[in-house]
């Protein structure tokens, strides 16, 4: 069982920035691809970025401004020049070197004010 766990949102305004941050209570080795989504309220969740490897692909509404990026301690977004459309419960997912399965963490809230 690979437990993940959210955090660094918050409220911020337009144009600000903030990193959030996903730790995992499996090994960095032992994940394969791993993910942000976010959801708007109202709306259906939404893939933000993805990392597999040494390969980044990003969600059209935010290259340039996000970055995604991995470490032996985590996962990470750096948001940057954020606005109000961005605002969202920011999810981390990861799958394993083996096996098919996503997992999920429960989220993280980020509030863009205008």
């Amino acid at each position: 069982q690979v437990q993940l766990v959210e955090s660094g949102g918050g409220l911020v305004q337009a144009g600000g920035s903030l990193r959030l941050s996903c730790a995992s209570s499996t090994r960095m080795s032992m994940i394969n691809v791993m993910y942000w989504y976010r959801q708007a309220p109202g709306k259906q969740r939404e893939l933000v970025a993805v990392i597999s490897g040494g390969s980044t692909n990003y969600a059209d509404s935010v290259k340039g401004r996000f970055t995604i990026s991995r470490d032996n301690t985590g996962m990470y977004l750096q948001m940057n020049s954020l606005k109000p459309e961005d605002t969202g419960v920011y999810y981390c997912c990861a799958t394993l070197r083996i096996g098919s399965r996503h997992y999920w963490g429960q989220g993280t809230q980020v509030t863009v004010s205008e």
